[in-house]
């Protein structure tokens, strides 16, 4: 247990169209699966995020998750705690690490 919380690694199924127009199940990989009493976090950590395509492979699982628990990127990069357009809330690893409430914010 980690701050109270149970963590898992999680997969994620998802159903795509490849270029021959065949149907291919995918499992997309959700890095940590925090539980603590009803609470879930999903948390995907990237030693950087420097353009919008890694951005939307480290947000892929989480928007694919078919729930409405909180998700959350964690990254080297010294941002501060902002949540984008997919609602995912985004943070330095240094501000997940000093701020014990850093998952609810």
């Amino acid at each position: 247990k980690v701050r109270g919380y149970n963590v898992d690694i999680g997969v994620v199924v998802i159903n795509e169209v490849d270029k021959n127009g065949k149907k291919i199940r995918k499992q997309l990989e959700v890095d940590f699966v925090c539980n603590k009493g009803s609470k879930r976090f999903y948390i995907q950590s990237a030693y950087a995020l420097p353009d919008k395509e890694k951005m939307e492979q480290e947000q892929r699982s989480l928007v694919n998750t078919g729930d409405g628990f909180k998700k959350i990127i964690i990254t080297k990069d010294a941002v501060a705690p902002l949540y984008n357009d997919e609602g995912i809330l985004v943070m330095s690893v240094y501000d997940f690490l000093l701020n014990p409430d850093s998952m609810e914010i």
